[in-house]
């Protein structure tokens, strides 16, 4: 059995200048971001069964930013905090995909 049900993986990679990359979007805040937030909601841990990573590239850098979600394997594109809290509140608080931000 799993220690965590859940878990998400932001793509935090960085590549040379000009690269399309996600951290060009912000990637890292994002995903301390939702640790934060998922952490202040108690939803976050082993005892919730939740763990947010970081991830070096997850190839698909000209779709970034880009996190996924797995078991379930949905990725997600996201421009800022309102996309990011709809995530935590749709899917990873209720198991409903937010099929406007799925890739």
């Amino acid at each position: 059995m799993s220690h965590y049900d859940r878990h998400v993986f932001f793509c935090v990679n960085q590549r040379a200048a000009g690269e399309d990359c996600c951290n060009n979007f912000g990637a890292q805040a994002a995903r301390d971001y939702v640790k934060d937030k998922v952490k202040q909601l108690g939803i976050s841990g082993a005892q919730n069964n939740l763990r947010i990573n970081s991830a070096g590239c997850l190839g698909r850098c000209e779709l970034g930013p880009v996190l996924v979600v797995y078991p379930e394997a949905v990725w997600y594109t996201y421009v800022d905090h309102s996309d990011l809290d709809e995530i935590i509140e749709e899917h990873l608080k209720h198991g409903r995909i937010v099929d406007r931000l799925k890739i």
